[in-house]
């Protein structure tokens, strides 16, 4: 089913779920979990389903490349490529002849500036400058193709609709619903793997990361494939309709490099990679220059940040395009000895002054140490920066790192 609105719209031990992460996203328990596609799927792989983002979806897979943490590594290694379904996150088509200039006034990217088949990473924000969400925005040729969290698409496209309200112009906006599922395939195996699914003479050496095309998958029409994900390595989200999703889910496991990876190594991937998690590392009180997200708004000349024209602009950028001053900034931290949950204080080197606080943390199976994000004062955000955290009633040494912790393997075109 397609909706169509118009206006004239920590995580995760390797070995140990943590229940608070999951909890945080589960729907409540009197609401119907949404299956998608591949819950059948899921269970015949030896999915663990838990509730998340009010569907039902494995944390982990039980088996022999099963667990978080072989899950986590698989991703990780050479000709290797993990399978995620993530088709709880809200896939959305913009059309009308002003849908670049109504995207421009609720989130802070160059969406006019997109080249066909060009994406990037943007933010919505609300009227104080607080992020209200993080999304892939991707120029589909005669439409926009948007991908936003799960967790809050409603409440998304709630403030979209309330938006085209006040907009003067022509724009459309089409929920797809459940009717397109959605999978990422990461690793450095993934380009390799889902060649066997494309068109003859599809040339992935000319797909940048960050682009996206409709193409047939399987022979398969109404399929798209964008280069992107939330790993911090190569790979591809791939769009398909739901009646399509099990047979091109299960072609793609046909590849003995190709293994089915669920929630928890999701997450820790995403923490070593640097990655926020909406409602985590970002939250609607929390703007774009706190988050360390000010690039997304390009450089100091650039137009967006010059222009602004986008909801809470006067609270994000001077009159000069420059960034407002703020009190608070996210930070990588390392050098803990036992992993620093979510609401982990953070104290400056004294122990005596309270700086911030912990906002995802995790064991890194890839560093084999603890690491985490957080927000501490500005003045204590500079990299190499000695803090103390409290973990277990107990401070212990920690200091300020250069995020990613783990180096990104983005494709780039050569």
């Amino acid at each position: 089913m397609k909706i169509l609105f118009t206006h004239q719209r920590h995580l995760l031990l390797p070995r140990q779920v943590s229940k608070r992460f999951l909890a945080s996203e589960a729907a409540a328990p009197t609401e119907p979990l949404v299956k998608t596609a591949f819950n059948e799927l899921h269970k015949q792989l030896g999915g663990d389903l838990v509730p998340f983002a009010g569907y039902e979806l494995p944390v982990l897979y039980k088996g022999e490349n099963g667990g978080v943490m072989k899950e986590h590594l698989w991703c990780r290694s050479e000709g290797k490529a993990s399978l995620f379904d993530v088709s709880h996150m809200g896939q959305i088509r913009w059309h009308g002849k002003d849908r670049a200039s109504f995207l421009e006034s609720i989130v802070v990217g160059d969406i006019k500036g997109l080249a066909p088949g060009s994406g990037l990473l943007s933010l919505v924000t609300n009227e104080k400058g607080g992020i209200i969400d993080d999304t892939v925005i991707t120029n589909a040729g005669n439409y926009i193709y948007m991908v936003v969290n799960g967790a809050t698409k409603f409440g998304d496209m709630k403030h979209f609709k309330e938006q085209m309200q006040h907009f003067k112009g022509d724009v459309s906006m089409e929920y797809l619903e459940d009717s397109m599922q959605l999978l990422a395939l990461q690793g450095p195996g993934a380009a390799t793997a889902v060649a066997k699914i494309l068109p003859p003479g599809f040339n992935l050496s000319k797909m940048a990361f960050m682009t996206g095309v409709d193409t047939p998958i399987l022979g398969i029409s109404g399929c798209r494939i964008t280069r992107c994900g939330y790993t911090g390595e190569d790979g591809f989200e791939i769009a398909m309709p739901a009646e399509y999703a099990v047979s091109i889910a299960s072609k793609l496991l046909e590849d003995p490099s190709v293994n089915p990876t669920g929630l928890g190594a999701r997450d820790s991937l995403r923490l070593e990679a640097g990655l926020c998690l909406y409602g985590h590392d970002l939250n609607e009180s929390i703007n774009p220059i706190e988050g360390a997200l000010g690039w997304t708004m390009g450089g100091p000349k650039a137009r967006r940040r010059l222009e602004g024209g986008f909801l809470g602009a006067k609270d994000i950028l001077q009159p000069d395009g420059k960034f407002v001053n703020v009190e608070k900034k996210r930070v990588g931290l390392i050098g803990m000895k036992a992993p620093a949950r979510e609401h982990t204080e953070i104290f400056d080197v004294t122990g005596e002054k309270l700086i911030g606080e912990i906002t995802s943390g995790t064991f890194s199976p890839c560093l084999k140490a603890p690491i985490a994000m957080g927000y501490v004062q500005t003045d204590s955000s500079k990299v190499g920066t000695e803090v103390m955290v409290k973990i277990r009633n107990k401070l212990q040494k920690a200091q300020v790192a250069k995020l990613p912790f783990v180096e990104t393997r983005y494709f780039r075109v050569s």
